[in-house]
């Protein structure tokens, strides 16, 4: 008889660099070692999955006041502890590069070769104002409801 995977699930509430990393490093470990793996990004969690560029949408005022305010991917995502201005993230992402670490974005892009389950929080989106031709392709979009299906059956659960 065979086993069934391993499930881990990852709900990404910061759109802090750091924590991104920490994510992103621990949900393509998992998938390593065949966990099913789901990411859930909720309010700032989502930054991670905006494209660089800007898109045109239809919005409010308050709507494109949100996206203005928050970063656009994760290229320009601060760190939680250091930040300085912006020198922080780019001092992280020398040293990075100079240990041949990879990049959140290569990280998420094995993520995505890996299988794991990219979920944007729809409840989250609607409050932020951001629309689904905002974010990376790839992902999927469900609310509390759906992750809850996922983290039901998970040995893992994280809270980053």
């Amino acid at each position: 008889m065979e086993s069934a995977s391993e499930k881990t699930t990852i709900v990404l509430f910061s759109g802090e660099l750091d924590k991104a990393i920490a994510a992103f490093i621990i949900a393509n470990g998992a998938a390593a070692y065949d966990h099913e793996v789901t990411i859930f990004f909720t309010f700032w969690g989502l930054n991670a999955l905006r494209k660089d560029e800007a898109v045109h949408t239809k919005k409010g005022l308050l709507e494109k006041a949100f996206g203005w305010m928050m970063p656009r991917g994760p290229q320009k995502l601060g760190l939680s502890k250091m930040n300085f201005g912006g020198m922080g993230p780019k001092m992280i992402k020398h040293v990075m590069k100079k240990h041949n670490a990879l990049t959140l974005p290569q990280l998420i892009e094995l993520a995505q070769e890996q299988g794991v389950k990219l979920v944007a929080c729809t409840m989250t989106m609607d409050l932020l104002g951001l629309q689904r031709e905002e974010l990376i392709d790839g992902i999927q979009l469900a609310g509390v409801a759906g992750y809850l299906g996922d983290a039901t059956d998970a040995k893992v659960n994280l809270f980053i």
